[in-house]
């Protein structure tokens, strides 16, 4: 008896957790990435809601009461020990109503404000972002807070996020629509200061960053949040449990509320470890 007692509480131990990675499209696949690199014991289940995408476009009543309805239907069908809302415009106005409704944790994307403050040299910092967290008060309380002593640049891009979407597909813009879209970000003081760290603050931008860096005007550092993300989840969770003789590969499983899974998308996902995509409504379309 004492035997497989402690044999169960080993499994019990050695037991995966779950953890629920959700974006209102395919830029969470950067968080995604970050996290699995984390634990790579997990199972992962990664949800976009790209039928409401962008969820810049909703207002932020609808984009609550959408977000809650979803992820409801989420946490009942795949009960997760934790959810990464890798997604800045529903983490800096949904998270509360999530985490009043539901008892998992909740990890969500914070702009990189602090470390951006942290690592500038020129005092001058750029916040590119979806013109959503861009406007948000949450935005702003960090600037505040954390960078009262730098000049913030806030950039807030309407095309970048379907951009990134697009690249993914195999659709990529041309340079000079992507250089349009950086330029606001590169600003140059009177006194020969420049712009030297710019954070990102979509999780799309990432899926962006190589072109980013080569058409930039000048060198800066661009700050990813995803590997603070990582380090919270592990916070949270506690380390990794695999086993070094364990080769079995974790387990993980997409969802998307209506994305067409074209060939050059499906080569994008093959190559970032998402190898089935279920395609189902989660759980309405939008109105």
């Amino acid at each position: 008896m004492a035997g497989a007692t402690t044999a169960a509480l080993a499994a019990e131990i050695r037991r995966a957790p779950t953890i629920l990675v959700f974006d209102s499209g395919l830029g969470g696949l950067t968080v995604l990435d970050q996290v699995r690199r984390a634990r790579p014991d997990a199972r992962y289940v990664y949800a976009a809601d790209d039928a409401a995408f962008p969820y810049g476009r909703l207002s932020e009543s609808t984009l609550v009461e959408r977000v809650l309805a979803v992820m409801a239907r989420l946490l009942a069908r795949h009960d997760p020990d934790l959810v990464v809302i890798a997604c800045n415009t529903a983490s800096t106005l949904v998270l509360p109503a999530l985490r009043a409704q539901f008892s998992t944790p909740f990890v969500g994307v914070v702009p990189p404000i602090k470390p951006a403050a942290e690592a500038t040299r020129s005092r001058l910092i750029t916040l590119l972002a979806t013109p959503g967290t861009v406007a948000r008060p949450y935005t702003h309380d960090l600037i505040e807070t954390y960078a009262s002593a730098c000049s913030v640049t806030l950039v807030g891009s309407p095309n970048l996020a379907a951009y990134a979407e697009a690249e993914l597909a195999g659709r990529p813009m041309d340079d000079s629509s992507l250089a349009a879209e950086i330029a606001p970000c590169f600003v140059e003081s009177e006194d020969g200061r420049r712009t030297d760290v710019v954070c990102l603050a979509c999780t799309h931008y990432p899926l962006l960053l190589a072109r980013f860096q080569r058409l930039a005007p000048w060198q800066v550092t661009w700050i990813d949040p995803a590997p603070a993300i990582a380090r919270r989840v592990t916070q949270l969770l506690g380390p990794s449990r695999r086993d070094p003789r364990d080769d079995v590969p974790p387990g993980l499983t997409a969802f998307t509320s209506g994305i067409g899974i074209t060939a050059s998308l499906r080569r994008s996902l093959d190559a970032r470890g998402v190898g089935d995509v279920a395609v189902e409504s989660m759980p309405l379309a939008l109105q």
